[in-house]
């Protein structure tokens, strides 16, 4: 029963383009309504050393996968705007589920309905906006604060590189642990949910929402979550913050509770910091920070660098360990191609992983190059 509303929402998005004229890239209606159509794609290689050895194929880049999707935005004349956005992952084998154990037998396309990313109505009106759907919870994002202009080649989710890889110990034998588990971060996600949002209050919004599951048929979770966002300009320094609470309750386990919080100052020079700290009650804790510069190096585009650390405690805790640290540093370069809607990135990173039992871990690292192409 608790799917069914995303044949409805469907519905209403093939039936509301009815009538609109086109004009150039958008359609639009008499009353003002628009409807575009968009999408990106973003291929790329990976390379993951393991310290004994390397795992390398084709991916598509979990940091911003390739997908489609479709707006449609009809305002009233009493202020109020309704939308309705749809939009889905292209199912192309992600970064994020590379392994030692499925490299090379992993289908190159593999579409199912939690590709699903969004199936989201919304009405904007002066008290703020409501939306209903499947799309993004309160707190989505507000981990992942980041300027720079470096977050295709790296960012706090260093999961979405190699989260499927797997640590060796010493001995060159694989392990349970793996890279998503042992260098994780926290952040909001998309679910069928419920959500509310203030409007803009000097730089301010509150947000709040609950949602269920819906995607994946043997998960009953049910979520719910807030967060506070601020955006502000302070002379030459821009300015995004967040922080954010999201609370998973899962049957027949401890419900998980996640505080999080990030900011990024980007300032006119290109110079940019990026800060991320997150905990987890059933987890551990991290810190993330990043310093980037962004300038017009070449004239096809922006050019955009940076370097990154992060470092946790108590992540990725398996067997007799109670206690472990990670650590991981990173290098990005992202250039823009802005006549043909390119991004061209490559990033590195190292993994350095230890816990407090009888196994010792080596040290890991990762290669990604690849390219971001929106239409």
């Amino acid at each position: 029963m608790r799917k069914a509303y995303f044949p409805a929402a469907l519905a209403i998005g093939l039936v509301l383009p009815a009538g609109m004229a086109a004009a150039g890239p958008k359609y639009t209606n008499d009353s003002g309504g628009t409807m575009w159509y968009y999408g990106q794609l973003n291929p790329g290689y990976l390379s993951a050393d393991d310290g004994s050895d390397t795992t390398d194929e084709l991916i598509d880049n979990s940091a911003s996968n390739s997908r489609v999707g479709i707006w449609i935005v009809q305002p009233f004349d009493n202020g109020m705007e309704f939308s309705f956005n749809l939009e889905t992952g292209l199912g192309f084998r992600s970064s994020s589920g590379l392994s030692q154990l499925n490299a090379g037998d992993r289908s190159w396309f593999d579409w199912d309905q939690q590709d699903i990313r969004k199936v989201d109505l919304s009405l904007k009106t002066s008290y703020g906006t409501v939306w209903a759907g499947q799309g993004s919870m309160a707190s989505d994002g507000a981990g992942q604060v980041d300027k720079s202009g470096t977050t295709l080649a790296g960012y706090v989710s260093l999961r979405d590189v190699a989260g499927a890889i797997l640590l060796r110990d010493s001995t060159g034998a694989l392990t349970d642990v793996t890279i998503g588990s042992a260098f994780d971060s926290y952040d909001g996600g998309r679910y069928g949910r419920i959500r509310y949002e203030t409007p803009d209050l000097a730089g301010f919004t509150v947000s709040a929402a609950w949602g269920q599951e819906i995607l994946d048929k043997d998960s009953d979770d049910e979520f719910w979550d807030a967060a506070l966002r601020y955006r502000g300009e302070f002379g030459n320094v821009l300015l995004d913050a967040a922080v954010g609470y999201q609370s998973r309750m899962r049957p027949g386990a401890e419900d998980r509770n996640d505080t999080f919080a990030s900011a990024s100052l980007y300032h006119l020079s290109g110079v940019s910091l990026t800060l991320g700290v997150g905990e987890r009650n059933t987890a551990g804790t991290y810190v993330y920070t990043k310093l980037g510069y962004k300038r017009d190096w070449l004239p096809i585009g922006d050019t955009a660098v940076s370097i990154d650390y992060y470092s946790a405690d108590d992540m990725g805790l398996t067997g007799t360990a109670t206690s472990s640290s990670s650590d991981a540093i990173g290098v990005e370069l992202v250039q823009q191609v802005a006549d043909y809607n390119l991004e061209g990135y490559l990033g590195y990173r190292s993994y350095s992983f230890d816990d407090n039992s009888a196994t010792s871990y080596k040290d890991a690292s990762t290669v990604l190059v690849g390219a971001r192409w929106k239409f």
